[in-house]
């Protein structure tokens, strides 16, 4: 058998095993999605949202990408922001990291990885410039790359704050709530390291005055 084959077997019996503990289960999933939370995380495979946040589906909207960035130009972050706040109303937005992170690590070295993940790591460039003086500090190389993925996910939430999107949704619905957090692959556990309520302000040069 090959191994996707063995993806779509298991698939059945996890589908049999829903009907069998809930006739329902498929028909009310099919008909509801009334999410309270849009995940921002990592594509990592070890990172699931619903699984590490004990959640079911349909309770969840996620976006992922390398290292859980919000990038200005990045169409497919933005429509998801736009349909999870303006259609699907969620009340919190979170950004998710993980220490260990591959795209962190690989960012905060000189090392050329091509064209394309050069143009996405030098967003996380970018923020270790900004904190040069902070993360230099740290001798111990794992202890300075987890700071470094804190420092991310804390940029990355600013960058939510940027976006028209938010910020006209913090005016006419004071929601969403940001939220910036670290999953740790070595406990399971959830750091919570940043949060922004609604209506925060942030620096006037990113903000919109005539939303």
């Amino acid at each position: 058998m090959e191994t996707y084959e063995k993806l779509l077997l298991e698939n059945k019996a996890w589908a049999s095993e829903k009907v069998s503990e809930d006739p329902e289960y498929f028909n009310r999933l099919a008909h509801l999605q009334t999410p309270e939370f849009l995940w921002i995380g990592c594509s990592d495979s070890r990172v699931p949202a619903n699984e590490i946040t004990g959640t079911q589906p349909g309770e969840i909207f996620v976006h992922r990408n390398i290292a859980n960035m919000v990038v200005n130009t990045d169409v497919n972050l933005l429509s998801v922001l736009d349909y999870a706040v303006n259609h699907l109303k969620v009340k919190h937005v979170i950004v998710c990291g993980h220490y260990g992170c591959g795209g962190v690590k690989a960012a905060a070295t000189q090392s050329d990885f091509q064209p394309v993940l050069n143009m996405w790591l030098r967003n996380i460039k970018d923020v270790y410039r900004l904190h040069r003086e902070e993360l230099n500090k740290i001798k111990d190389e794992e202890q300075r790359t987890d700071r470094l993925v804190e420092l991310n996910v804390r940029e990355q939430v600013n960058n939510l704050a940027k976006t028209s999107i938010i910020q006209r949704a913090w005016k006419q619905n004071n929601a969403p709530d940001l939220h910036g957090w670290v999953y740790g692959l070595k406990d399971g556990l959830i750091k919570p390291v940043f949060e922004m309520k609604a209506g925060t302000h942030i620096d006037p040069v990113y903000e919109y005055d005539n939303l």
